[in-house]
């Protein structure tokens, strides 16, 4: 027979036990030494945080201040219980009658919620206070919490509640208000890499600094999770574990290699990055994780770049350090956006791929592809610097005339025509030969061709009422009608509108009105509201018209008569009057006037 002890997980083993155990959480541990010297002690916690931060062991260790006694039985509520009395070991062990923790994942209904209401009527049995301790309360039912309220107001002298959940935002705010909230933050980096020593000297088992950076920036933050990385990375090296042990134990890539990948990705050298991928994975990283490594090391140039002392993180290597603080000075603001904006997409393709290597292969050669892409403002410079298009009129020295002296568009140069398209003012200026030249000098080369894209594709749509037609075409009679009934013309230009809505336009009619023009015509067009100076909108403009024509209408003596004969009448409409016939040509070959019909001498 073993008499040997069950083996403890490292995260129940090393569990603290004491305020002064806890790590990370100053903020919230004084608060309670405060409030527990002052006896000012709440009648409701709730402890809030991601995974593995301690909420269930603050939540314990503060019911076990609640009711330790001492050593001696003598000693009151205390933020540093003995650990010895009876109530300490029994709530240690999760055996005290009066201290009960209820999983609301799994005791969700308003019948659990009144098990606990019908019980806080009665003292505790042994103990100071009773204790409910409701981990994952943001799972209760909305019954359940409702049953809650009026207990949690006001509970009696001898009650206390602690909740504890991950997901605070689903907690109603009349729960919020009756209790005192505590935030439990993140580990920091040092904080965290110090405690893993700490463990590790412990356990007697030796870890290398670089492997327990690499678990503590796996963990994210959480004690649970790098206190179990801990325990598996020390199984997996047998007493003595390096980085590439927990490198390999967790999926990584060699951080320095994924460096390398990151510098061939922006040289654009993709069968180099293609290879180093190849490589990562044959040497056992997930593709995915590649990926990852890849945004994270942008995500730290760029802030980095932004405020230099980041780069200083402990959880990476000195020599990686100084490598990504000289990229952070080399590589521009724009690349890295780009490649994390191209990293998440890859990512999220990565997830749904049928194979993960092949999606990371095609987001490698996406990236490279992209990497030497120009600046906006350098586009734009090589587009100013550029030759003139060509199949261009125009020379270096003035405009050259096409047919003769024929003054249609197609008789001048590139400059006049995008000097027109520029404006009314700029048209001005290059109505002679003279403006002609300084508008060809000052718009030549691809902004010229530029300049004239959108004249040539609108010139079909001369007026409003050309769009106005279109609409009507295109059988969009929704559009239609607020446009007839609201739109109050200001200015139009072939691809600009300006108008001002009537006292009923819906909102969106401008933003609208320009997304069906660009997709029916292909080409943006600039739609604007102003506050006043619109003609009558089409539906106005016809009223009018209607109600000039039966003013006119009931001028006519015909129309007045019939209006006396039947005073209740009223003009319903208006018909245009029918188109007259056609002439028929004027018959030739008639008989003469004495002809008889009935003479039988021809």
């Amino acid at each position: 027979m073993n008499d040997r002890p069950a083996y403890r997980v490292l995260a129940r083993k090393y569990r603290p036990e004491t305020f002064a155990d806890l790590i990370g959480q100053e903020a919230m541990v004084r608060t309670l030494k405060n409030a527990f010297a002052a006896d000012r002690i709440h009648h409701a916690f709730i402890l809030t945080g991601i995974r593995g931060t301690g909420k269930t062991t603050t939540a314990r260790i503060i019911a076990k201040g609640l009711n330790c006694i001492g050593p001696d039985g003598q000693g009151g509520p205390t933020t540093e219980p003995c650990g010895q009395c009876e109530h300490c070991r029994a709530i240690a062990e999760g055996r005290h009658v009066d201290v009960q923790e209820m999983d609301a994942a799994s005791r969700t209904g308003v019948g659990d919620i009144r098990e606990i209401i019908d019980s806080v009527a009665y003292r505790a049995a042994s103990a100071r206070y009773k204790v409910y301790i409701i981990d994952e309360v943001h799972m209760l039912s909305t019954s359940a919490f409702n049953a809650l309220l009026k207990t949690l107001e006001e509970p009696p002298p001898h009650v206390k509640f602690i909740f504890a959940t991950t997901e605070i935002r689903k907690l109603p705010v009349t729960v919020l208000s009756r209790c005192q909230r505590f935030d439990l933050r993140r580990i920091e980096p040092e904080v965290m890499m110090a405690h893993l020593a700490r463990i590790a000297g412990a356990e007697g088992a030796e870890v290398e600094e670089r492997a327990l950076a690499l678990i503590t920036r796996a963990a994210e933050g959480s004690v649970r999770d790098a206190m179990s990385l801990l325990d598996q990375a020390i199984s997996h090296g047998a007493g003595a574990t390096g980085a590439d042990q927990v490198r390999a134990m967790l999926g990584l890539a060699d951080r320095g290699r994924v460096l390398d990948l990151f510098e061939a990705i922006l040289r654009g050298d993709a069968a180099g990055a293609l290879a180093e991928l190849a490589a990562q994975y044959a040497d056992g990283a997930d593709p995915v994780a590649v990926l990852r490594d890849l945004a994270e090391i942008a995500h730290w140039l760029s802030v980095t770049k932004v405020t230099p002392e980041a780069g200083d993180d402990p959880t990476i290597p000195p020599d990686e350090r100084l490598r990504g603080q000289d990229l952070a000075g080399r590589v521009p603001m724009r690349v890295l956006a780009r490649f994390w904006q191209m990293l998440l997409k890859s990512l999220e393709e990565v997830a749904l791929s049928p194979n993960a290597m092949m999606a990371a292969e095609m987001a490698v050669i996406r990236l490279t592809h992209v990497s030497d892409l120009p600046a906006p403002e350098e586009l734009l410079r090589k587009l100013q610097e550029g030759p003139p298009p060509a199949g261009g009129n125009s020379t270096s020295g003035g405009t050259t005339m096409g047919r003769g002296a024929s003054g249609g568009p197609s008789a001048m140069g590139v400059g006049a025509l995008a000097g027109a398209a520029a404006g009314p003012s700029t048209a001005t200026a290059t109505g002679g030969p003279t403006g002609m030249a300084q508008g060809h000098a000052a718009r030549s080369g691809p902004m010229a061709a530029l300049a004239m894209a959108p004249s040539a594709g609108l010139a079909i749509y001369p007026d409003f009422d050309s769009v106005v037609a279109l609409i009507r075409e295109k059988r969009d009679m929704t559009l239609l009608v607020d446009v007839e009934g609201h739109l109050r013309l200001v200015r139009y230009a072939p691809g600009r509108i300006e108008f001002e809505p009537g006292p009923d336009a819906p909102a969106d009619l401008a933003a609208r009105l320009a997304g069906r023009l660009q997709g029916w015509t292909g080409t943006r067009w600039a739609v604007s509201v102003t506050s006043g100076g619109g003609a009558p909108s089409i539906a106005e403009t016809r009223t009018v018209d209607a109600q000039a024509r039966r003013a006119r209408a009931l001028e006519n003596p015909l129309v007045q008569a019939v209006m006396g004969v039947f005073p209740k009448a009223r003009i319903a409409g208006f018909v245009a009057p029918a188109p007259e016939p056609a002439h028929a040509e004027p018959v030739t070959d008639m008989p003469p006037d004495d002809w008889d019909p009935f003479d039988d001498d021809d």
